[in-house]
């Protein structure tokens, strides 16, 4: 029902920033429930922020709370994931994720059905 692209990847010193852009081709985004996740090597994907329907509600992992912001504009059907102060243990491909359930506190990936490709995110020291 909604295909998603995540974008803004890239190489970046520690302490500095970078944006991700997650693209819906549905055009019913507003009815979805986004996240962000991210994947590092050997490790298991692991919820960074999501953000209700509206995008009057947002949440984070105590990792990036202060330093990461998820907002969205529904009209352009796009998600963003702001990114300050990166560290190089934020390196990782970052993945969007999206869902119809209207349950605010979607911080798993079981609560995801729509998954984007990834963008790869490197925090060089």
């Amino acid at each position: 029902q909604v295909q998603l692209i995540e974008s803004g990847g890239g190489l970046v010193q520690a302490g500095g920033s970078l944006r991700l852009s997650c693209a819906a081709s549905g055009r019913t985004f507003s009815s979805y429930s986004v996240g962000w996740f991210r994947q590092a090597p050997g490790k298991e994907r692991e919820f960074v922020a999501t953000i209700s329907r509206s995008g009057g509600r947002t949440y984070y992992t105590d990792s990036v709370q202060g330093r990461f912001t998820i907002s969205r504009d529904n009209a352009k059907n796009t998600v963003y994931l702001q990114m300050n102060s990166l560290k190089p243990e934020d390196t990782a491909v970052y993945y969007c994720a999206a869902d119809t359930k209207t349950r605010f506190y979607m911080v798993t990936v079981n609560d995801y059905d729509y998954w984007g490709q990834g963008t790869q995110v490197t925090v060089s020291s």
